[in-house]
């Protein structure tokens, strides 16, 4: 097993643990969910609320340790596979770190979640920047367009500049702390925004070299 993967499961392992320690503590009904000022403003029951968070973490990490072992160009994972496993490394620590601020306002430490999960959407962004720019072309990972899976040039010009805007995403997510009354907009906006922006720019590119083509 892969080194990256087997200090995961130990993560994922002593989140398990943390829920079942701490469980004798928390309420019965526990904050699940909270509001762009960071207050809590949903709840769920106690073992839902305790041990939710760590059964998602094992389940994406089950599909994504075997998912890419489906794709027809599994080949080509295997090319960014050492960037693919610090991505999951990344999400799992994201995951984590978002299930840790849980457990702490549930027992009673109270503070601005949101303001308290900006640096680590901003670290998970950044994440996904290095890892679209290192994708080589397959159906499972990364800017997956009908253009981009169709033509391996479109594929890695879209990736190249995805993989920057994400990054550039990533760093104004931060820069959001020090205007905290928009920050849930600002680290949103960003990324949905390079989101769109990158499908436009593959069917563009595409275009533009069916172009030169006919010519």
């Amino acid at each position: 097993m892969r080194k990256i993967i087997l200090i995961v499961l130990i993560i994922l392992f002593l989140s398990f643990l943390a829920g079942i320690f701490f469980y004798p503590y928390l309420p019965e009904r526990m904050a699940s969910h909270w509001n762009a000022q960071g207050q809590a403003n949903d709840y769920v029951s106690k073992w839902w609320g305790t041990f939710l968070l760590p059964l998602i973490t094992a389940g994406l990490l089950i599909v994504m340790i075997f998912l890419p072992k489906l794709d027809p160009l599994k080949k080509n994972v295997e090319l960014f596979q050492k960037h693919y496993d610090y991505f999951i490394l990344a999400l799992v620590l994201f995951l984590t770190y978002l299930y840790a601020l849980t457990l702490l306002w549930n027992l009673n430490l109270k503070f601005n979640f949101t303001l308290a999960i900006v640096p680590a959407f901003s670290v998970l962004f950044y994440g996904v920047g290095i890892l679209i720019s290192k994708a080589k072309r397959n159906y499972f990972i990364g800017i997956r367009t009908p253009w981009t899976l169709n033509n391996e040039e479109v594929w890695n010009k879209t990736h190249q500049l995805g993989g920057k805007l994400f990054k550039i995403a990533a760093i104004v997510s931060l820069l959001s702390l020090l205007i905290p009354k928009y920050a849930i907009v600002l680290v949103i906006v960003p990324i949905l925004g390079v989101s769109l922006f990158t499908v436009f720019y593959s069917y563009w590119i595409y275009k533009q070299m069916n172009s030169k083509r006919k010519l």
